[in-house]
């Protein structure tokens, strides 16, 4: 192989992980998924549209070592936003946790104490959504069916009376529900 062409490839290898290694970099939370672009796509997000949308997330995964993939789902939407140009003062997104979700919301010492020492897999990615901008909040009734001490709740999470008003109360400031 001559060496022009060995210059060549590994000038456009370096740029393909450059420009994928920008693309990363770039996410509103790094390290988790965004939307495929799809070509000729009529509705996409809208930077000057203000997005005010509660996702209402009830579940937990099987395998208690499994980042919660409702939270996923947060980041990917959160992400497509910023991917579409869509400023911070226009994504107003909050997430309630409530019912087999409410464990989520555990400090990781309390998390492994009540999961036979397993590490919480969610902390790293709520950190980020709130980073991000993203409102978590949690059900007191949950909390309290669940025997969880205030003082062993994320610091990144809000501690409301109940789901359900937290949820009616987000509507009227005109969020739009997703989930559960």
């Amino acid at each position: 192989m001559n060496m022009r062409y060995a210059a060549t490839i590994a000038a456009l290898g370096f740029l393909t992980f450059g420009a994928a290694a920008q693309a990363q970099m770039d996410l509103l939370v790094p390290g988790q998924p965004v939307t495929r672009d799809v070509p000729g796509a009529k509705t996409l997000p809208d930077p000057n549209t203000e997005y005010k949308v509660v996702f209402d997330i009830i579940t937990a995964p099987e395998n208690v070592d499994e980042v919660n993939p409702r939270l996923v789902r947060v980041a990917r939407y959160v992400n497509t936003l910023g991917k579409y140009g869509v400023p911070e003062e226009n994504r107003k997104i909050a997430v309630v946790l409530h019912r087999a979700a409410t464990p989520m919301i555990l400090k990781n010492e309390e998390f492994k104490a009540r999961n036979n020492g397993h590490s919480n897999p969610n902390i790293e990615l709520i950190r980020s959504l709130t980073a991000a901008g993203v409102d978590f909040r949690v059900c007191g009734q949950a909390a309290l069916g669940r025997n969880i001490d205030p003082a062993d709740i994320l610091p990144e999470i809000q501690l409301d009376l109940w789901a359900f008003t937290t949820l009616i109360d987000l509507r009227t400031q005109g969020y739009l529900q997703v989930g559960p």
